[in-house]
């Protein structure tokens, strides 16, 4: 149960939408699914992996989204025939269908997708473009160099 209102903030502001509607997501938390169950790992300075346990799904029932900073898991089993449920005596194997959404940070990109024992691996960088970067500005020492004072270049005067 959520105590604050956010709707003063969405009439004063623009372009905040998202880390608003990150803030009414917090208020949810006790109804978040836990079906299926993932982890998000650190793999290296700029690198991310989230893994997420399918067993059960083919490649082809599962599906992978990135919209507007949000990873979209999804996966839905495909019909079982009549003939295929006869010979099953007990399920205990969850085949629910299911999605999963995670926000990225921006400029995170995911870079690739691997299925392998039953487990999804969804690979994710963040790749900081060039502009965004700390640069180092070279500071001239040259003492030949004129110099400016307040709009007028100062000359040395020989004496």
């Amino acid at each position: 149960m959520r105590t604050f209102d956010l709707s003063p903030l969405y009439r004063n502001t623009v372009g905040f939408d998202r880390l608003f509607s990150l803030l009414d997501s917090v208020g949810g938390v006790d109804a978040t699914p836990t079906y299926p169950p993932y982890n998000i790992e650190r793999t290296g300075e700029n690198a991310y992996r989230i893994t997420v346990a399918v067993a059960g799904f083919t490649g082809d029932e599962l599906g992978i989204e990135v919209k507007e900073n949000t990873l979209t898991l999804k996966g839905e089993k495909k019909a079982c025939t009549e003939a295929d449920s006869a010979k099953v005596l007990y399920r205990g194997i969850a085949a629910r269908a299911f999605e999963r959404r995670f926000q990225l940070a921006d400029h995170v990109e995911v870079k690739g997708a691997v299925l392998e024992n039953g487990l999804l691996h969804v690979d994710l960088v963040r790749a900081i473009p060039e502009a965004k970067k700390p640069r180092i500005i070279p500071i001239n020492t040259d003492a030949a160099a004129p110099k400016t004072l307040e709009g007028a270049v100062e000359t040395s005067k020989a004496a």
